[in-house]
């Protein structure tokens, strides 16, 4: 067993089991041996890539909604542009560059980035360093004003509650030791707890063997940021992938280097993730008092932004060899057997705000449809 995976197993044999998402938070964010605490996890040599890596064009035309949003707003000065979980600072470097062609917006924006990981604020500093960054540790201590929040593959990696369907009802799953081996292993609560209130009405009936899912991390950040938005004003851009809720299904997964991994095996050595609920988060906004656009497909977003333009105008600038890397880079993006349709987009905002740019809806609204078959 690795060093954090000793001190897990002491807290459990002195205080019992583990949630799942506690179990999370610890994998990812122990102050001394958690995943993000101690390792840039980006790229080849790392353990997953994300979007705004695999192509320029995913940030730049960010920027540009950015922008364009700023405008629809009544463009407000000053504004603060805040990404959550900025990774390498890449997406939003290419974004404010994409954002030069609206110079008054880049005059407004104040940049603030939401991070916990020294590693990555570290590497955020140097890529950013011509815009001046702040850092904070959450959305909470954000300065006052109008927002306009980025937050793509921020909240898969938010901890999550599982509860399985046995003959007996509805169970937590937990993290606890094997009788065996004494190392991690996943068990059930023995009886009913009160956490199980947290499953959804819809899914109360579910068939033993189901899997219910809970990001109840997710909604209170959720939460928080659409009390921010109503009262403050702005928007927010959630990317990530995920489903339209509520529905059974198991998608905790562990990563390290690009392969899947055993989530309980040394913890804090892989990346820990679940699909996200959508739906969920459209409606804690709405109970907020916010507004919801989508969400979309990922790749019917770009497209509506202009993709394919952009991607035009740089293959007439580009060699032969980096013209099929940028074609193989932006169908990466928008191809529904890539990401085009496991990602999607979500726009929270301030009630009043004009539709904003790459979403069909021309009327806000709570989304209501469901899933045909189970993730």
């Amino acid at each position: 067993m690795n060093p954090l995976g000793d001190v897990l197993a002491r807290r459990i044999r002195a205080h019992g089991p583990l949630t799942v998402a506690d179990f999370m938070a610890e994998a990812l964010g122990h102050p001394e041996y958690g995943y993000y605490t101690t390792r840039d996890p980006l790229g080849r040599a790392g353990d997953f890539t994300t979007a705004p890596e695999i192509s320029q064009v995913f940030g730049e035309l960010i920027g540009l909604w950015c922008a364009d949003l700023w405008s629809r707003m009544g463009r407000p000065d000053p504004i603060v542009l805040a990404e959550l979980g900025p990774g390498r600072g890449t997406l939003m470097r290419d974004a404010l560059r994409a954002a030069r062609l609206v110079p008054e917006f880049l005059a407004a924006a104040r940049l603030y980035l939401v991070e916990t990981s020294p590693v990555l604020r570290r590497a955020q500093a140097k890529t950013l360093r011509d815009h001046k960054p702040a850092w904070h540790e959450t959305i909470a201590t954000l300065p006052p004003g109008p927002l306009l929040v980025i937050a793509n593959e921020f909240f898969d990696a938010l901890p999550i509650r599982q509860f399985v369907k046995t003959e007996a009802g509805w169970r937590e799953k937990l993290v606890g030791l094997s009788a065996e081996t004494d190392d991690l292993a996943f068990a059930l609560s023995p009886g009913i707890t009160p956490a199980v209130a947290l499953v959804p009405a819809a899914l109360r009936d579910a068939p033993p063997g189901s899997v219910a899912e809970i990001g109840a991390a997710s909604l209170s950040v959720m939460d928080g940021l659409a009390e921010r938005l109503v009262a403050a004003g702005g928007a927010a851009l959630v990317i990530d992938y995920g489903y339209l809720g509520p529905t059974c299904g198991e998608t905790l997964q562990a990563v390290r280097r690009h392969q899947r991994h055993d989530p309980l095996e040394s913890p804090g050595s892989a990346d820990l993730t679940a699909h996200v609920d959508f739906t969920a988060l459209a409606e804690a906004a709405h109970q907020a008092g916010a507004w919801s656009w989508g969400p979309v497909p990922q790749g019917a977003f770009l497209q509506a932004l202009g993709i394919a333009a952009r991607l035009e105008r740089l293959l007439r600038q580009a060699g032969p060899g980096q013209a099929a890397d940028l074609g193989i880079a932006v169908r990466r993006l928008i191809d529904p057997a890539e990401m085009g349709t496991l990602f999607k987009v979500l726009c929270i905002a301030a009630p009043g705000l004009p539709p904003p740019a790459g979403f069909p809806e021309a009327r806000p609204g709570v989304i209501t449809r469901r899933p045909t078959e189970p993730r």
